[in-house]
């Protein structure tokens, strides 16, 4: 088992350097990072509605009301797309956020990026990374918190769980975006697996998208949770006890992609 470990932290060696810390970014009522997948397991069209989503969102009257309404009536938010790992070219740096023309402005740097992917699933590698960004911000907040969108079980670099936990310990709310348009018959209840192995914290939830139409609406609605701090009770709430197997994804991966690699320890 520790051979494997040591096997799967090396696929995410290659990951992009956090950003150094903004000098003395001042207060703001949360700082959000959102982690958007772009492994090749979604297709272009799911990319494309992704990404739409996101801008749409952002410049959304109902997102702008959310940031306005807190008690510094301002936000940072930072952005990265993840495979199976993170690489410069893929995020966007720390921005304050204080009404439209900051909003817009970041929603104008999401739509401009390229559409590209490639292979893996790193949560972990993911959340790692956002831990970073969080850590190096050079802003203060009672709130920090890391937007993971995925479709699909972590399959790279370390165990999801360990590194969730680890983001946990610093103080970091963890909330899922599984996408479940074209699931995987191996995996079908990955909503489950975002509450039980990637999602946590105080007032942490899930928000399923079933179809491509819900994007927009999905991404809207979990924006102004995160910003506002108030959850809806529509959203799937995270469980106190784990119930999913959370090593699922590097078992398919043997399973499917490496026959003779090692059983896993059970």
């Amino acid at each position: 088992m520790l051979k494997l470990l040591s096997l799967l932290a090396c696929l995410a060696c290659a990951e992009a350097a956090p950003m150094p810390a903004i000098a003395d970014g001042g207060p703001v009522d949360v700082e959000l990072v959102l982690a958007v997948d772009i492994s090749q397991s979604m297709d272009e069209q799911e990319f494309a509605l992704q990404r739409a989503g996101y801008v749409e969102a952002l410049r959304h009257p109902d997102f702008i009301s959310a940031v306005r309404s807190g008690r510094t009536g301002r936000i940072a938010l930072a952005y990265f797309e993840w495979a199976g790992v993170v690489r410069d070219d893929g995020v966007i740096a720390w921005q304050l956020i204080d009404g439209a023309d900051g909003a817009n402005a970041f929603a104008d740097k999401i739509a401009s990026r390229p559409f590209r992917s490639f292979r893996g699933t790193s949560i972990s590698g993911a959340l790692r990374f956002g831990a970073e960004l969080l850590e190096k911000s050079g802003f203060s907040a009672p709130r920090r918190v890391i937007d993971i969108s995925g479709d699909g079980p972590n399959n790279a670099g370390l165990p999801v769980s360990a590194t969730r936990d680890a983001a946990l310990a610093r103080g970091i709310v963890i909330n899922g975006l599984p996408i479940l348009i074209n699931p995987s018959p191996s995996v079908s209840r990955l909503d489950r697996y975002y509450a039980d192995c990637v999602a946590g914290g105080p007032g942490s939830f899930v928000l399923p998208i079933h179809a491509a139409s819900e994007f927009s609406t999905a991404i809207r609605r979990k924006l102004v949770q995160e910003v506002s701090g108030v959850v809806d009770a529509r959203t799937i709430r995270v469980d106190a006890e784990t119930q999913t197997d959370c090593m699922l994804g590097e078992r398919l991966r043997q399973r499917f992609s490496d026959p003779y690699f090692p059983e896993l320890d059970r």
